[in-house]
């Protein structure tokens, strides 16, 4: 691929980064990345998400195990949660007389619904991954961590959320270990199974056997295969989409979602 400019490189270049020196993030580092951050799209520039920096090593202690038991978090040197924040705007609301506003117009006062708290994700997560690119100029690694949607009461009560507020991603940040600074990378589908024109395109058997290649070749030379496992798709969803996490993440996302719903300003 012909990478034209810097940025390009950077991106074709990046990959999640697990394990990080014990140095901290310097302070001016720290301030480009957030600022960065801030700098990302947002909806109307409402700024509808929160950046929550956990610095409290106990919190971090916590989160390694609370997100699926991955020990590494704990260790990283910088830990932002960035929160899906609708609350914020409905405390303004509250301060401005909105509420009042509508009851003497005869208008229904309009509390946070599903489309707030998607367009809310979107926000978040967006600013999440110029947080991402940004620090990868540094010379800054790292990964995000999903299963903060896990747990979802726990996490409440560790960063005090109220329910129009969702952790929908975390990322962790360090400056890699030597030998991670040029880490091999992951490999992704062939374009053509991920970029359509114009309409929406489903796959049939041969499309998944070649864009499953090599993860079926690599199934298939398993010396010891999981019991009563057939093929790479059958041992795919038992590892990820089966799994016992994602029932968690499940059930901690309709929570989420019931109490967004039923929360009063």
């Amino acid at each position: 691929m012909n990478e034209t400019n810097d940025t390009i490189k950077l991106i074709n270049r990046r990959r999640s980064v697990r394990a990080w020196e014990t140095t901290s993030i310097t302070p001016d580092h720290l301030k480009s990345i957030i600022h960065a951050t801030m700098r990302a799209p947002t909806a109307g520039n409402q700024m509808l998400y929160t950046i929550l920096q956990v610095d409290d090593q106990q919190k971090k202690d916590k989160l390694a195990i609370t997100c699926d038991n991955q020990p590494w978090i704990a260790k990283a040197p910088l830990v932002l949660i960035f929160l899906a924040d609708m609350q914020r705007w409905y405390d303004f609301y509250g301060n401005s007389g909105v509420k009042e506003l509508c009851e003497k117009k005869n208008l229904t006062y309009r509390t946070p619904q599903e489309s707030d708290m998607f367009i809310a994700m979107c926000d978040a997560l967006i600013a999440a991954q110029n947080a991402v690119i940004a620090a990868e100029s540094l010379g800054i690694g790292s990964c995000y961590i999903g299963d903060i949607m896990e747990n979802i009461e726990i996490h409440r009560e560790m960063f005090n959320l109220p329910n129009w507020v969702f952790p929908i991603t975390m990322l962790c940040f360090g400056y890699p270990k030597s030998k991670n600074k040029n880490p091999k990378l992951t490999p992704r589908f062939d374009e053509k199974y991920i970029h359509f024109h114009d309409e929406y395109k489903r796959f049939e058997k041969e499309d998944f056997n070649d864009m499953y290649k090599k993860s079926i070749e690599e199934f298939n030379n398993m010396e010891k295969k999981p019991s009563g496992v057939e093929n790479y798709g059958q041992r795919f969803y038992l590892f990820k989409t089966g799994a016992d996490f994602s029932v968690e993440m499940e059930r901690s996302v309709k929570k989420a979602i019931k109490d967004w719903n039923e929360a009063k300003s």
